[in-house]
């Protein structure tokens, strides 16, 4: 078979968007605003207890704050190419940046737990749609021998807003209160908005499809199509964000939801694989390149999440950081990333290194951090902890670039608005999975090995025994206890030993199952079809 039949129909550089700005200007704009949301993911995390506190309510009824946000998140991610092309890409972007930023101040000054979740709900409506649509502007805006730079701007954002969301949270919850962690969102979204009304565009292509689509009347709403993701995506987004704080299968809830997504899900790829004009368009996977392109954003969520989640918690529990301290170990991740992001671009355009190459790299990388967290013990400092992230984001820094050129290697130019959908998706969807399984596995691991260490370290073992005295003659002589309290002092102190201990065996678990999951990316790489940085096939596959 040829190049040129394995080629796709190639649409000239000139054919891209030429905006009469300069096209960084369009890119820092609408990457502001994606940073501005992917930080919101995270950074009311460790301000929970503060809310509830605040509003009067429990914490478990706090942490309906993260989880209506990233249900209507959810909802509305896979429905943002559609939306774009009902009110106009450039509408839509500007709509999703104006509902963010007010609702953001909404949320900063709601009086009631009640106000703030329905304000919640509204902010996630108006973030789910900025990281996609993003993605499809910078497409538009660079043609595709330049695409690769645009992207490490975008990596960055993705990586770095959630690594610094818990302790810029946690810093300005302490130092003045927890509505501000809504009210930053404020001048931020303002900025974004006066910049993109004066920046960004709508491509002339984007323009003259839906001007013949409205003619012709085929612009029309595909009603069952949103109503199934919605509730699908919804359903299934409550199952992952309170599956183990409902006891997952033990609560009749997550069952029931679980089911509904199930159902409705499986109709709706059913349905939108045969509808025309479909909300969500799956027939995308047919194109190989696509399609591994949209695993390997769903396996870059799932570990990159899982362990963002994982590292402060562990630090805080564990070792007794405060969060803000906690977050700084995952700065030099985000660090690295945004030094080599565009040395990494500039590998990808020049066409000298092979994309599939750098992501099989980038993969292993990523397992081997994975496994060097594995090997850490209750002694290992900030140093190493910083080290090891430093590693991963080494790994990450060659992942982003290549393969968000090879989502768009093989692509005719009027799909650029739903494969960006569709990605995002994965990504995100790849980040809630992630952070379900971890929490549920380690909770099982953690309880696992509490039980086999508690086996160990009874009454009558030699270690158990020598360690009790041990400890029991260090109460009494610095302590100056009674020798029965000093033993009793001694066991209390011996069962939170082992509770440690089983913890950190857990998330020693946790890190290695993200290695072998990382690994998982390496050979559908070598299934990838080659192409050039420009936009079709190069000489072999």
């Amino acid at each position: 078979m040829s190049t040129a039949t394995l080629a796709r129909p190639q649409v000239p550089v000139d054919a891209a968007a030429k905006p009469a700005i300069n096209p960084w200007a369009v890119a820092i704009t609408v990457t502001l605003a994606t940073f501005m949301e992917l930080l919101d993911t995270s950074i009311a995390n460790v301000s929970l207890p503060h809310i509830a506190g605040g509003l009067g309510s429990s914490f478990d009824e706090a942490t309906w704050v993260l989880t209506s946000y990233l249900v209507a998140n959810a909802v509305v991610l896979p429905l943002s190419a559609w939306l774009s092309r009902v009110f106009g890409r450039k509408r839509y972007y500007m709509m999703c940046v104006g509902l963010f930023t007010v609702t953001s101040f909404l949320c900063g000054i709601a009086p009631t737990l009640g106000l703030l979740l329905l304000f919640r709900v509204m902010q996630g409506i108006g973030g789910g749609g900025l990281a996609p649509v993003e993605q499809a502007i910078l497409v538009d805006t660079f043609p595709a021998n330049k695409r690769a730079a645009a992207f490490a701007l975008y990596s960055m954002a993705i990586v770095t807003a959630p690594a610094i969301g818990p302790p810029l949270g946690g810093w300005i919850t302490d130092s003045f209160s927890w509505r501000w962690v809504f009210f930053i969102n404020v001048p931020i979204g303002f900025l974004s908005l006066i910049l993109s009304s004066r920046l960004v565009h709508d491509p002339p292509q984007f323009k003259e499809e839906i001007a013949k689509l409205r003619a012709s009347g085929k612009l029309k709403i595909d009603g069952l199509g949103i109503a199934l993701i919605a509730v699908g995506f919804g359903c299934l987004e409550v199952v992952l964000d309170r599956g183990q704080i409902d006891d997952w299968f033990g609560s009749s809830t997550i069952i029931t939801l679980l089911i509904a997504a199930i159902v409705t899900l499986s109709f709706a790829i059913y349905w939108e694989w045969n509808h025309t004009d479909p909300v969500v368009e799956i027939t995308l996977l047919k194109e190989r390149n696509f399609a591994a392109s949209t695993i390997f954003y769903f396996l870059f969520g799932f570990v990159l999440f899982g362990s963002t989640t994982m590292i402060p918690e562990i630090l805080q529990t564990l070792y007794g950081y405060t969060a803000t301290d906690a977050g700084l170990v995952l700065g030099p991740g985000a660090l690295v990333i945004t030094v080599l992001a565009p040395f990494t671009a500039r590998l990808v355009q020049s066409g000298k290194v092979n994309p599939k190459h750098l992501i099989i790299f980038s993969y292993a990388v990523v397992a081997c951090s994975m496994w060097y967290y594995g090997s850490f013990t209750l002694q290992t400092d900030y140093f190493h902890y910083a080290l090891a992230r430093a590693i991963q984001g080494f790994g990450y820094a060659f992942l982003f670039v290549p393969v968000s050129v090879m989502a768009y290697s093989y692509l005719p130019a009027n799909k650029n608005n739903k494969a960006s959908s569709f990605t995002n998706l994965a990504r995100n969807w790849g980040g809630s999975f992630g952070v379900a399984f971890i929490t549920t596995f380690h909770e099982r691991r953690s309880d696992l090995h509490q039980s086999r260490l508690g086996d160990a370290m009874t009454h009558g073992a030699p270690l158990y025994d020598s360690t009790r005295d041990a400890l029991t003659r260090s109460f009494q002589h610095v302590g100056g206890m009674s020798a029965a309290d000093a033993a009793t002092h001694a066991s209390g102190r011996i069962y939170d030993m082992l509770q440690q201990q089983a913890s950190l065996l857990g998330f020693t678990d946790c890190f290695q199952l993200l290695g072998l999951i990382s690994l998982v990316g390496i050979p559908i790489a070598f299934f990838t079809r080659n192409f050039k940085p420009g936009g079709g096939s190069s000489a072999g596959h």
